[in-house]
């Protein structure tokens, strides 16, 4: 068996033509043209690269793009009156702090400042909260990236499927699996503390790798037929390339699981596209709630 490979560039495109279809929408109905404003502090290149495809895909889609390129020594004062002006900025439907932050910053501090109706990175707790209690909200873009592909890749319902999520960090693992759970998945978590992870990863139909460690999940972890949706992205070298040449590996040891699996993402070009394009569509959505208007079909 050679698994089905999930797209993700071209389902990230689909979902990018329908924001852009939702702001013209709005555009012609409210007169209303969604802003996203991003933050970044400090010089990370691949932070910088991140900020720059989001700035370009926010106008492309017909979008206003805020960018505020701060420099790194950047106070946590400063970047605190910064969100404060963005909070009360009219303009500015979604604020995204580019992470992450230098070590002088506090992370959390950052993100408990961000209006909960303006954090379209889903990170604050109240709209954590609105995914433990099944509210509609402004949901994590990665996690959110992940079912989407998912519910494609399986035919659009997930309920009863039974799911695993290996890793529980607070940006994709912990997410994931309760938006899993809402499409009425059975979800098991798995971490660094579980017994047997080989043998609970086998036992999926569904399997979330989100665990930030290059092809920890071989082939014979993979149960035959199953959907895997790799979030890894890790760096690693590739002396085949040339002295110091990298490469992007996943957390599934891709070669291996492709031989086994029904549908799995490849690395780059699975999960990683559907990131920028559910921030975009959680720009659409955050404006408009804050003013009371349907969200428009995306």
């Amino acid at each position: 068996m050679t698994a089905t490979l999930i797209d993700g560039k071209a389902r990230a495109a689909r979902l990018r033509e329908a924001v852009s279809g939702a702001v013209a929408a709005l555009k012609a109905t409210e007169a209303l043209t969604p802003g996203l404003a991003v933050v970044l502090v400090g010089e990370d290149p691949a932070s910088k690269v991140y900020v720059a495809n989001k700035a370009r895909q926010t106008e492309e889609c017909g979008m206003r793009s805020f960018e505020h390129r701060l420099p790194e020594e950047t106070s946590e004062a400063d970047l605190l009156a910064l969100v404060e002006r963005l909070n009360a900025d009219p303009d500015v439907d979604g604020i995204l702090v580019q992470m992450p932050l230098p070590g002088h910053i506090d992370t959390d501090k950052v993100v408990l400042a961000i209006d909960p109706a303006k954090d379209v990175d889903g990170l604050h707790p109240q709209n954590a909260g609105r995914i433990v209690l099944g509210k509609p909200g402004l949901v994590p873009c990665t996690p959110q990236g992940c079912v989407i592909l998912a519910k494609e890749a399986m035919g659009g319902d997930l309920s009863g499927v039974n799911a695993v999520v290996l890793g529980r960090s607070i940006l994709v693992g912990k997410p994931v699996a309760l938006l899993l759970q809402n499409e009425n998945c059975t979800v098991t978590m798995v971490h660094s503390r579980s017994r047997d992870i080989a043998a609970l990863c086998r036992s999926a139909d569904l399997l979330v790798a989100a665990v930030g460690r290059p092809q920890m999940v071989r082939g014979d972890w993979v149960k035959p037929g199953a959907t895997v949706i790799d979030v890894g992205i890790n760096r690693v070298p590739a002396p085949e390339k040339g002295e110091g040449k990298t490469r992007l590996v996943g957390d599934v040891a891709f070669d291996e699981a492709v031989e086994v699996a029904g549908a799995i993402t490849p690395v780059p070009g699975g999960v990683g596209p559907m990131t920028i394009a559910c921030l975009l569509a959680n720009t659409v959505v955050a404006a408009c709630q804050r003013r009371g208007l349907a969200v428009p079909a995306m």
